[in-house]
């Protein structure tokens, strides 16, 4: 999901956040990334700024409190964020342990899980994560 500048704008403004221009760029790197991202790829991805590196920090946070971006993904103790989109980022993650890529499952790969129920709440506040070697790393070794 790309976000244009007015789009990243209505959406702050939409979750009663401030726009400021850290926000807006955290925002926006997050709009264009393919996989959740952890604190250190969105750096990554931002270049040299002005802002340091716990204000970047401090906005994913903030941004993940007021529910714009939600955390997906613990893998090897590093919190990874994305965008929410729609209801949520609900489906199962692929972390590679060889190169480190998180990779967003394709529904296609995944069976849909039941929201009905006693364990619906459980299952919607949940994770699931496979870990191995993504596709890339097992046809380079091999």
């Amino acid at each position: 999901m790309s976000l244009t500048r007015d789009k990243a704008r209505r959406l702050l403004h939409d979750h009663a956040l401030r726009v400021t221009a850290p926000r807006m760029a955290v925002l926006r790197v997050l709009g264009k990334a393919r996989g959740p991202l952890s604190h250190s790829e969105v750096l990554e991805q931002l270049g040299q700024t002005d802002w340091d590196q716990a204000t970047i920090y401090r906005n994913l946070v903030k941004l993940s409190d007021a529910g714009v971006a939600q955390v997906v993904s613990r893998a090897k103790g590093i919190a990874r964020y994305a965008l929410v989109q729609g209801d949520s980022h609900q489906h199962p993650h692929f972390f590679c342990e060889a190169c480190g890529l998180l990779a967003c499952l394709p529904e296609e790969l995944t069976p849909p899980m039941s929201l009905d129920g006693p364990w619906a709440t459980s299952i919607q506040n949940s994770t699931v994560q496979l870990s191995g070697e993504c596709p890339d790393c097992i046809h380079r070794d091999g």
